[in-house]
């Protein structure tokens, strides 16, 4: 299967309300032959990720704007704009937005598959707009994480 070719600008692509961010989807596993799959995230300060694992891919970061708390193993760094940060398999990890403004960031998740769960457990955004801060539906979120080879720990530890 050829890849097709993709052409987006800022804040284009479908966007969806995914844990308490605008996310847009750039590319698809099925638009790049399998090779990966790329969103972005508008976030606002004190959003964070759940504690999980990837057991199908590895997860790789570029900050645009803001600042993100990385959590691996026992590591915990901050990066700020300009940063690149690469997450492999099969290691524990999460994130949080710190600082004093919202994060924008790039995920780019090698080989692709990932942003398809961004896909059926966001909401698709009626608004160009971070959404309201809410609690994830646990049983919605469970059953596709296991489904998409994530592994859920729990929320992020603390320091």
């Amino acid at each position: 299967m050829n890849p097709d070719f993709i052409t987006l600008g800022k804040d284009e692509g479908p966007a969806f309300w995914f844990f308490n961010c605008l996310t847009f989807v750039k590319a698809t596993s099925k638009q790049t032959g399998g090779a990966f799959g790329l969103i972005e995230q508008l976030a606002p300060v004190g959003v964070e990720s759940p504690f999980h694992v990837h057991r199908k891919e590895e997860e790789s970061f570029f900050i645009l704007e803001g600042e993100l708390e990385f959590l691996s193993e026992e590591q915990r760094f901050v990066k700020g704009p300009g940063s690149f940060v690469f997450l492999p398999k099969d290691i524990p990890h999460g994130f949080r937005v710190v600082g004093d403004s919202q994060a924008r960031f790039l995920i780019l998740v090698t080989p692709g598959g990932f942003e398809e769960f961004v896909m059926e457990l966001g909401e698709p955004a009626p608004e160009m707009r971070i959404p309201e801060p809410s609690q994830p539906d646990m049983g919605k979120l469970m059953p596709l994480a296991t489904k998409y080879g994530l592994e859920i720990l729990g929320p992020l530890p603390e320091v």
